[in-house]
């Protein structure tokens, strides 16, 4: 499972984090024939897809913008959203204090945005498993959609579209987040 570090060129359907000179930051999902809209003049996605991380891109304007893939924490603060996100200084004090390590079975209540899940992923890493408990299967594929552009590999995930206290199947698990 790769968690936000792919390596090589830029590929279509990847996010990709573009930075100004004054640091700020703007994400775009990488879509062949798009293009990508800001203040300082537009980029088409054309230009991205294929160059290496930390390329300087030129605006239509002549601005340079960097390229990086997002880390966990910049693509939490920007992911698409229908419920409350649980922000990045909040993921990890949930990391520690759940005390969820390498190999962990965890259960999860809710997907919410994801950005919990992408966490928790990789947190317990290959070896580990998450499953989640969702009650609305409309939440469950928007959730998924912003997992999926961070990993490619959701074999350590189950979502169950089911409702958590009304019994859960799992046994042995290291871990309960609610």
């Amino acid at each position: 499972m790769t968690l936000g570090t792919p390596h090589g060129p830029f590929q279509e359907g990847e996010v990709v984090l573009l930075v100004d000179f004054k640091g700020r930051r703007y994400t775009t999902w990488l879509v062949q024939g798009s293009t990508f809209y800001t203040h300082m003049g537009h980029i088409d996605h054309q230009a991205i897809i294929g160059v290496e991380e930390g390329s300087w891109i030129a605006t239509s304007k002549g601005n340079l913008l960097l390229a990086f893939r997002p880390t966990l924490a910049d693509f939490v603060l920007e992911m698409p959203r229908t419920r409350q996100v649980i922000y990045p200084k909040d993921l990890g004090g949930i990391i520690i204090y759940a005390d969820i390590f390498p190999g962990a079975r965890v259960l999860e209540a809710g997907l919410g945005s994801g950005a919990l899940t992408l966490a928790l992923l990789r947190a317990v890493g290959e070896s580990g498993y998450v499953v989640t408990y969702e009650l609305q299967e409309s939440v469950a594929e928007k959730a998924m959609a912003n997992i999926l552009s961070l990993i490619s590999n959701t074999d350590a995930l189950e979502v169950k579209i089911a409702d958590l206290y009304e019994g859960i199947q799992e046994s042995n698990l290291d871990r309960i987040i609610l």
